[in-house]
């Protein structure tokens, strides 16, 4: 975990702002910032107690400061009225990160879709191809051009296809069967966006495995059934935890005086991702691929639980 100072604060669209952090004691006379590559997020431990991921969209290069950007959401559960409504430049904040699990692949082609405040990771990802001379398009979708982050940059890009398709210009939702017509042999999918533009994608595409995504939320469906849940204990070096239905292991860790850190609480964001030194993971989280999960080397303690008595966890 890093102090950084908030330097500077950008409007980029309509509710969006960008945030550029660095070492407390400026970019030019602080330490050199943690690299970080397209894809990766900071978790940002705001003012009111909250923890937030936010994608780095700023340059890779720059070792100097970290950028993200941040959409005012409606719905907020506290975090982006945070920092749309407290944050101010100057504020000193703890930030955790670098941190990927959106990793760009190598792959002959790729093809990247982003929705909304989606565009963070995939506008990285999009210059990085650029300057590498890589075989890309983008396909970047939202509820009208005012609300789309990055557009003009995104448009400068000389080396892939961009396609910007804001749903008031155009008389509704894209047609995605259409975005992934032709794709390139052997191409990869990047999407970032709101769980309907998901869906839609995971819908269209016809080789799941060549899809990557990234989640604001969890999907509505549950990754499992928790009915048939049953106590299980939980043994961290010489204490030991029995978790109850309907409890989290972080939940219980948490009661029983054991800080474990936490941001979502939904199985994607990777925070309390924990190394499980033995027992069998019952996977619920919406992040690990098939190989991780069946690995069985780690899991997401927000809430993930045991196929057996006892779990040991390298806490």
């Amino acid at each position: 975990m890093a102090r950084l100072r908030l330097i500077r604060s950008t409007w980029l669209a309509e509710d969006i702002v960008q945030l550029e952090f660095a070492d407390p004691a400026g970019p030019d006379a602080g330490a050199e910032l943690p690299a970080w590559e397209p894809g990766a997020h900071l978790t940002l431990r705001l003012p009111n107690g909250q923890a937030r991921e936010y994608s780095l969209c700023g340059d890779p290069a720059d070792r100097t400061r970290y950028a993200v950007a941040v959409q005012r959401d409606a719905a907020s559960r506290g975090g982006s009225a945070c920092v749309h409504e407290r944050l101010r430049v100057g504020e000193i904040i703890e930030v955790d990160g670098p941190k990927n699990n959106f990793a760009l692949e190598e792959a002959p082609a790729h093809v990247l879709i982003a929705g909304g405040i989606g565009v963070t990771p995939v506008k990285a990802m999009a210059e990085a191809l650029d300057a590498r001379g890589s075989d890309w398009r983008l396909f970047y979708c939202g509820r009208s051009r005012a609300s789309m982050a990055f557009t003009g940059l995104l448009e400068r890009l000389g080396g892939g296809s961009v396609t910007l398709h804001a749903d008031d210009e155009s008389g509704g939702p894209p047609d995605l069967d259409k975005v992934l017509a032709g794709i390139p042999d052997g191409a990869l999918v990047y999407c970032c966006g709101p769980e309907p533009l998901l869906a839609a994608v995971e819908a269209a595409i016809d080789d799941p495995a060549r899809l990557r995504v990234e989640r604001f939320r969890a999907p509505e469906t549950p990754a499992a059934d928790p009915s048939g849940d049953v106590p299980f204990d939980v043994r961290c070096g010489d204490r030991r935890f029995t978790v109850r239905p309907g409890a989290s292991i972080l939940d219980t860790l948490r009661a029983g005086g054991l800080q474990v850190p936490s941001s979502c609480e939904e199985g994607i964001c990777g925070t309390c991702e924990t190394r499980v030194l033995a027992g069998e993971p019952d996977h619920r989280d919406h992040l690990l691929t098939d190989d991780e999960r069946a690995s069985g080397e780690s899991m997401m303690l927000c809430v993930s639980r045991s196929r057996g008595p006892e779990l040991v966890l390298d806490l």
